[in-house]
């Protein structure tokens, strides 16, 4: 396993989640403040792919890694290393945040946490989050296998994907306070009060499957 390519990986899901927890937690009031959520998550995943994606194929996101795996387009054996990169970078990041950066604002992570009932943004149904989650991941893998395709034009990959990462926030942000990737849900879990640890298995389960059928879906209608 290339050491740089899992480095790539932790790096990379650290900034992720330390995009989302800036403008999460330091951000301007709502309703604003989930328009910055989105723009910058969506940039920071545009700059990141552009920067170091090369390295390791700027995955950040096991459901992306395992999407792939499903869609044909990375090795198995590979996946669970770059699963627990990702996991790494992204609690290294909340722990930053809690412990280095909170400056007295963040030291709960629980309002920028996924979780459904009582912790969804919008009191969201356990079926709700789960669906949200579940599709809008599927629709990202599609929107990553199309771009990065052999006909897609070349150089325009992470526009699409940043972009559609910000849609995706925007959507999602209301019902689920948008996770689509189980490193992020994880790192913000640990620091999120009693509720967020033990609703965080929704946050794998879905975006992987959703990950993993969007692979299936994007490889059928791409093949040649």
């Amino acid at each position: 396993m290339n050491s740089r390519a899992l480095a790539a990986e932790a790096i990379g899901t650290f900034m992720l989640v330390a995009s989302v927890l800036g403008a999460g937690l330091f951000g301007t009031a709502a309703p604003s403040v989930a328009l910055g959520v989105a723009l910058s998550i969506g940039l920071t995943v545009m700059a990141l792919a552009y920067a170091i994606g090369p390295v390791s194929g700027g995955h950040f996101n096991p459901a992306v890694t395992l999407g792939l795996v499903a869609g044909g387009r990375f090795e198995q054996a590979k996946a669970i290393s770059y699963i627990l990169a990702q996991c790494a970078g992204g609690i290294l990041a909340a722990f930053a945040f809690v412990y280095l950066f909170g400056m007295g604002k963040a030291t709960n992570l629980a309002g920028v946490s996924n979780g459904y009932d009582a912790l969804s943004a919008s009191r969201s149904s356990m079926l709700s989050v789960f669906l949200i989650e579940f599709v809008l991941t599927a629709f990202f893998l599609i929107v990553i296998m199309g771009a990065t395709g052999r006909k897609a034009p070349a150089g325009f990959a992470p526009i699409a994907i940043g972009l559609a990462l910000t849609a995706i926030h925007l959507m999602a942000i209301p019902i689920s306070n948008a996770s689509v990737n189980p490193a992020r849900s994880l790192a913000t879990a640990i620091w999120g009060g009693p509720l967020a640890l033990p609703q965080v298995w929704m946050f794998w389960l879905a975006p992987i499957l959703g990950g993993m059928a969007g692979g299936i879906v994007g490889r059928w209608l791409l093949e040649d």
